[in-house]
């Protein structure tokens, strides 16, 4: 019976890999522009419908801090928006994670000699999924980095939205960038069990970012938001996940689940989202937690 399972999940977790490439790879550019949260520091981002993730721009008197680089098509229009409001070198890219909309940018950043770090995690599932632009520098539980008298702090708190999830945080600033762990747009979440997401562990990811002194939130995707704009996402997970798990141990069909997902949690009807109900099934198919 196990190892049924695990054939099922190991299908499930190898067409979630391809169809998150192919559905990266073949997204049209919109528009994006830059915007200043605090002194020195901006976000680039997309202006108008959905693209790739937000980047934080941390300036300093030595060069700047990037997080993430979104697509590689988006490498030259990410520099001009940069150009606007420095002419300081790109030092260091701090991944969230590995997804081309985050990190897609990884080898020309390392092309203009900015050193790439991400979680061990991201790198490793990068290095499974043969995307270029592997970072050179990679840590396990948290790591700080230094220029011009200013620091970002990166830390891993857990799985969520993909096993190599880390946070980024500008503590004289009091803001966080959370990657896809936190989203304002779109409004449902992508959990990536092909590379090591988890439905169940994602709430308590989060429960230890709401620990951090922070005011602002910087999502992997949509408008800024904050310490409310987190806990109402959290808790929004955890009520469709414990519905959704109540519905698999009350023996749903997958058509049933799928149907509840789409209808009532603006899961999209085919394509991406609704690939993961076989893998959320069997991760929500033991003992309730």
């Amino acid at each position: 019976m196990r190892r049924t399972v695990l054939v099922r999940t190991s299908a499930v977790v190898a067409a979630l890999a391809c169809a998150w490439l192919t559905y990266t790879q073949n997204q049209q550019p919109p528009p994006i522009g830059i915007q200043k949260l605090k002194d020195d520091l901006y976000v680039i981002g997309v202006t108008k419908g959905v693209g790739a993730g937000n980047v934080a721009v941390y300036v300093t008197k030595e060069g700047v801090i990037l997080v993430d680089d979104m697509f590689d098509r988006n490498h030259d229009e990410l520099l001009e928006r940069l150009k606007s409001v420095t002419d300081q070198p790109i030092k260091y890219v701090l991944n969230t994670h590995q997804h081309d909309d985050h990190s897609g940018g990884n080898a020309k950043m390392l092309a203009i000699n900015a050193e790439v770090i991400s979680h061990r995690n991201a790198r490793a599932n990068m290095a499974l999924l043969k995307q270029p632009g592997l970072a050179r520098l990679t840590f396990s539980e948290e790591m700080a980095v230094y220029l011009g008298g200013k620091e970002v702090c990166a830390r891993h708190y857990g799985r969520g939205h993909t096993g190599g999830d880390a946070v980024m945080y500008f503590p004289a600033a009091k803001v966080i960038h959370t990657g896809d762990l936190f989203l304002t747009f779109p409004p449902q979440p992508f959990i990536d069990y092909a590379n090591g997401g988890s439905a169940l562990e994602w709430t308590k990811t989060l429960d230890e970012v709401l620990k951090v002194d922070f005011d602002i939130a910087i999502p992997g995707h949509g408008p800024m938001s904050g310490r409310a704009g987190i806990l109402k996402f959290r808790n929004e997970f955890q009520a469709m996940r414990d519905r959704i798990q109540g519905m698999v141990h009350a023996s749903a069909s997958k058509d049933e689940i799928s149907k509840v997902l789409v209808n009532d949690y603006r899961w999209a009807p085919a394509g991406l989202a609704i690939q993961q109900v076989d893998a959320m099934i069997d991760e929500l198919g033991g003992p309730v937690r």
